[in-house]
């Protein structure tokens, strides 16, 4: 009888089943469904970053890892957490240095003279004495590679008169830059009851500095180099020394700002660049400089590891839209900023599409950097970004005049042809 059971001996006197053929089918389908779904579970949900780094061995408290381009949160712990910064703090004095020399407010050659109170400053410092002078370019290297506490307060009285009022800018940037869970009560990042910030607000005011400052990869960069005291005993040479040891450690480094002190511990805002990858890792309250810079290398090294940035080096030319009701007949378009796209998982580049997204005509008024559509990408189904297509400029509503101008203009056009027909 087909698909019955048969029995049969084996050679330990044991009995055994042989199934039938459709039992042998349905067993092997069985199996297949079983697979099918197993596969089907993996894939379902989208694969996070998350999940891949939870093996990461992080030891300090607070850690996080962000790209410098897009923004995008690659790992953190604990990044909310506030804790003392101990002379990270630094890299906000140095953002609003860079902003002040920026906007001429000064210039790096400018003299600095230093004030008793600022010449008092303990920890880390490069012994700058009352009365003694050096340029905002000396200043800015004091700070960046000896993180000179004594150079710190120097540069905030040059360019606000007084580090109080130069810590309310700082607290002003923090605000301005989203730095929810930061208070700073000096500008060198000594130990002081109330100044804390986190590791996120870290790398947002990093990301700020290395993005509208890149130069200050010059400063964070050197390894060594002196410096000259000039003062009235006559001058003197004294060297530096970056307290940041991945600048020899670590190839891909760039900076940026160690710090340590007995409450912050041993913390470090490290930024580094692979090919076309800048990476921001922030670790604070490591037990030791070892682990910090260790941790940091950790980091960095998991994102080279599975970032790619694409970027979109041919845009679609936009042609000018229509304008209705407007002085003029069309509107030029302009892309409101480059597109960049963060990838994680290996996608093929090749296989990203590009849809313009545009009304056939607009109608005036409309302001200089309104938006009036998007170029949307995508990769399969996915929509993986988009960028604001806007007005490169302001278009006017037409007036009475402009209507019997267009209308004369267009009279005369049509007459001037008729004519040219005629001859």
């Amino acid at each position: 009888m087909r698909g019955s059971k048969k029995w049969c001996r084996n050679p330990d006197g044991r009995y055994k089943t042989a199934f039938g053929r459709r039992d042998r089918i349905r067993n092997l389908a069985k199996c297949w469904i079983i697979w099918i779904l197993t596969v089907g579970m993996m894939f379902s949900f989208p694969l996070r970053l998350s999940a891949a780094n939870e093996n990461l061995t992080i030891s300090a408290p607070s850690a996080i890892l962000i790209e410098k381009t897009t923004g995008s949160i690659l790992y953190e712990k604990e990044a909310d957490t506030r804790r003392a910064p101990a002379s990270v703090t630094k890299v906000m004095t140095m953002l609003l240095i860079m902003e002040g020399i920026s906007e001429g407010k000064i210039h790096k050659d400018d003299q600095v003279t230093v004030s008793e109170y600022a010449a008092s400053m303990g920890g880390s410092q490069v012994f700058l004495e009352p009365g003694e002078t050096q340029t905002v370019d000396t200043m800015l290297k004091c700070i960046a590679v000896a993180s000179a506490n004594d150079a710190c307060v120097a540069m905030a009285e040059h360019l606000c008169g007084s580090e109080k009022v130069f810590v309310e800018k700082m607290n002003e940037k923090a605000k301005e830059l989203g730095m929810t869970n930061t208070h700073f009560v000096n500008c060198n990042g000594l130990d002081a009851e109330g100044h804390e910030t986190t590791a996120r607000d870290i790398s947002l005011m990093s990301r700020e500095l290395i993005t509208k400052y890149p130069e200050i990869q010059n400063y964070s960069m050197i390894w060594m180099e002196n410096i000259t005291h000039h003062t009235r005993k006559g001058d003197s040479e004294f060297g530096l020394t970056n307290t940041n040891k991945l600048v020899r450690q670590y190839e891909y480094a760039t900076g940026l700002k160690t710090g340590s002190t007995g409450n912050a511990k041993f913390c470090v805002s490290a930024t580094a660049k692979k090919d076309d990858v800048e990476l921001i890792a922030v670790i604070m309250g490591a037990e030791n400089s070892k682990e910090r810079f260790k941790d940091a290398i950790t980091l960095l090294g998991y994102g080279f590891g599975v970032c790619r940035l694409y970027q979109d080096e041919k845009m679609p030319k936009l042609k000018p839209v229509k304008v209705e009701n407007g002085k003029q007949e069309t509107a030029e378009l302009q892309y409101a900023n480059p597109f960049t796209w963060l990838d994680t998982t290996g996608a093929k580049f090749g296989e990203i599409e590009k849809k313009l997204n545009l009304p056939e005509k607009i109608k005036a008024p409309g302001k200089k950097g309104e938006t009036i559509g998007t170029l949307d990408y995508y990769l399969g189904k996915e929509k993986i970004g988009s960028v604001e297509i806007c007005l490169k400029e302001t278009i006017e509503k037409a007036s009475l005049k402009d209507w019997i101008h267009k209308m004369l203009s267009r009279y005369c056009h049509g007459v001037i042809e008729i004519s040219g027909y005629i001859v």
